[in-house]
């Protein structure tokens, strides 16, 4: 009898080893930013996530603001996901790429700091909710969004020791039982001079490196926008970044990769090389879902694989169109690489481009469970 009992209890404890949503408690976290439709989410498998990050609030003076009340319906309603993995975490993010060109003001004073700290903890107890992710883009660099005709990002050098000490702040109103995360650039700038790490990494649980935009819409040249790997032609990938951040002590478990769900696309672009590094101007964007219309057959559009940089790309040689992108393929070298090198997990922006069957988080899914 006795040993039947040990045997029930090894069990359960193996059992409750593995989380409810099928991920063992050493698996990489996968963490998807929502920016879609409420609806989206009763079609999501919530199962094959660990982290589901509301996008975006942002800010009113220096308080996190919901900008209307299907905000509220949307936060309510991933909350409620919790009753089909209990283990989902559940993170409120600020600012996003047109949601933050006040930060540098908002948080320029020590009130102001403080003040969202103290607020943001209401709020976050007021939905239940898990903790923020800070998604400052950027600290200390200037930009002028002429592309997408976004307010311009005011900036100063004293951003990099205000970001510093709103995370401090923060992390003492919300205690150790919350999430603290922020999503950082995966570009040398950002890495080299926005952020104090040494100061910042103790106090947050993970940091998000947007390992994607790397060729973004200010580019003139093609590129690998979510290259895994650098090549002799472009040096920012997610290995760069990922290096630069271990080089100086970053805690590899502390290290979320990032991945697109999107493509980016440059028109007026030449043949050679099929496109790849090559001059031309950003036209758009367009979803993961969309791919099977836009890249595949009948499109006018031809796929290529560099095997240097792990990356996908497409050129319409007819229309000169280049595309660079995730897929399936990428994102299983991506994961692979999060678990061979023991880091922290993989996040995407954004879960809502996705397709439910068959899509890219389901490329994540399968090659964790390999």
């Amino acid at each position: 009898m006795r040993t039947s009992i040990y045997t029930c209890l090894f069990a359960l404890a193996m059992i409750s080893s593995v989380c409810a949503h099928g991920q063992k408690e050493t698996d990489p976290r996968v963490i998807a930013y929502f920016a879609g439709r409420v609806e989206q989410l009763d079609s999501i498998d919530v199962n094959k996530l660990t982290h589901l990050i509301f996008c975006f609030g942002h800010l009113n003076g220096n308080r996190y603001r919901l900008d209307q009340a299907k905000d509220t319906v949307m936060i309510r309603k991933m909350v409620s996901l919790k009753s089909k993995n209990p283990n989902l975490k559940v993170i409120l993010s600020l600012g996003g790429w047109g949601g933050c060109e006040t930060c540098s003001f908002a948080f320029s004073t020590d009130e102001g700091r403080q003040e969202f700290a103290t607020e943001f903890k209401k709020l976050n107890d007021y939905f239940h909710t898990d903790g923020i992710d800070l998604d400052w883009e950027y600290p200390t660099i200037r930009l002028d969004n002429d592309v997408d005709k976004n307010p311009v990002h005011q900036a100063g050098p004293a951003d990099r020791d205000n970001f510093t000490d709103l995370v401090r702040k923060l992390r003492i109103a919300l205690g150790t039982k919350h999430e603290l995360s922020f999503a950082a650039g995966g570009f040398d700038t950002y890495l080299t001079g926005s952020v104090d790490w040494a100061k910042v990494m103790p106090e947050v649980n993970y940091v998000n490196l947007m390992s994607y935009d790397i060729i973004n819409g200010y580019s003139v040249e093609t590129g690998h926008h979510t290259a895994l790997y650098s090549t002799p032609k472009q040096k920012e990938s997610t290995d760069n970044a990922v290096g630069y951040l271990l080089k100086i002590g970053v805690d590899p478990k502390k290290i979320i990769i990032g991945a697109a769900f999107y493509a980016r696309v440059w028109e007026k672009v030449p043949a050679k090389d099929n496109g790849l590094y090559q001059p031309g101007k950003f036209k758009n964007a367009f979803n993961y879902s969309e791919f099977a219309k836009r890249l595949g057959p009948g499109s006018g559009y031809e796929s290529f694989w560099d095997d240097t940089a792990k990356a996908p790309y497409s050129y319409n040689k007819k229309q000169k169109l280049f595309a660079t992108y995730d897929d399936r393929r990428s994102m299983g070298e991506k994961t692979n690489y999060v678990i061979s090198k023991g880091l922290g997990g993989i996040m995407f922006w954004e879960l809502g481009a996705d397709i439910y069957r068959g899509g890219l988080l389901d490329a994540i899914t399968e090659t964790i469970r390999q």
